[in-house]
């Protein structure tokens, strides 16, 4: 029977965990292996993480950056489960997207928190301007004013970012309520189901969210550069890219038929579980190089070698402005 008249590739519906357990040959079983020991040893390596940082960090920014440092064991726990358990695909994808949704916000407030927070962040770039003209929104509209930092655009920029993380729940929920009505599947891209609007505008509400960070990050980065912030910036930007973009052209492939069916898997589980399988291995290797970049006493900034830093880069700012 040819994979097109299989029933598994007709129904397009994920297996069971016992039938895909039961399809694994030698080679699949010690895979499976691999991945779960990867995905338990990312888990010891960030809970190893969480008691340096309680050891070492003020209470201040505990919080902040443990959820930060979680962020590569979650999705490499969703992922796990959802390759041992294909079924549970939908649910274990939202848990993730819902969990970095509020991630990203506290990336925002971490760069503000490494500067001294709110108050000593204001008073340092009070005489400074905010360029607004960073990706993902507007990287290209170079004719952008730069604007002023004030208390209120510092408010507007937490905002920017704190809308993808209370809206992203309520519209994951929103989704498996659908779902439970049958109005809501993944496969179904036509614009009569949910499915193509709810993702529609969860895509705008992340490049409106991803906007703040790179305002933030052009504006911090230097002074910063001591706290080593631009590793930390790339590390956060490759666990939103593998996340979010890998999982999406992944999934546009196996609704197009490139990625074809292999019974048990039809071609979206089969997509799905390729993905999950891959982020397994690069959230480990991620939270393995978080481990050494988060690995440093959180003091206060140091202001003599900083500033010295930051004047030159303000100085330059001053020369484009004129």
């Amino acid at each position: 029977m040819e994979n097109g008249t299989d029933p598994v590739c007709v129904a397009n519906e994920p297996p069971y965990s016992h039938k895909v357990l039961g399809s694994l040959d030698l080679t699949g079983m010690f895979l499976f292996a691999i991945l779960t020991l990867m995905t338990l040893l990312a888990n010891l390596v960030f809970v190893e993480e969480v008691f340096y940082i309680y050891r070492k960090t003020t209470a201040s920014k505990r919080t902040i950056l443990i959820w930060i440092n979680a962020a590569a064991p979650v999705i490499a726990t969703t992922s796990c489960i959802g390759m041992w358990i294909p079924r549970s695909t939908m649910f274990t994808d939202f848990t993730a997207a819902v969990f970095f949704a509020i991630v990203i916000h506290k990336f925002l407030l971490m760069m503000i928190k490494e500067c001294g927070g709110k108050k000593l962040f204001l008073k340092r770039f009070e005489n400074d301007r905010f360029k607004i003209s960073t990706g993902p929104c507007c990287c290209y509209c170079l004719c952008l004013p730069y604007v002023r930092i004030t208390r209120r655009n510092l408010f507007l920029l937490k905002l920017g970012t704190f809308q993808l993380a209370f809206l992203r729940p309520v519209l994951m929920f929103l989704s498996i309520v659908l779902w439970t009505n049958g109005n809501y599947s993944l496969s179904d891209l036509s614009p009569n189901g949910a499915a193509i609007w709810i993702n529609c505008f969860v895509g705008v509400l992340t490049i409106i969210a991803l906007w703040p960070i790179g305002i933030m990050f052009q504006q911090v980065r230097v002074l910063l550069n001591c706290k080593k912030i631009i590793p930390k910036f790339v590390l956060y930007e490759f666990v939103l890219i593998l996340s979010q973009l890998q999982a999406a052209i992944i999934n546009i492939l196996a609704l197009k038929g490139v990625i074809s069916c292999a019974p048990p898997l039809p071609s979206q589980a089969r997509g799905a579980y390729m993905n999950q399988q891959l982020l397994i291995m690069e959230m480990f290797l991620i939270t393995l190089i978080s481990r050494v970049v988060y690995r440093k006493r959180y003091d206060d900034l140091d202001l003599p070698e900083c500033t010295d830093q930051e004047t030159q880069d303000n100085n330059q700012n001053t020369k484009v402005n004129l």
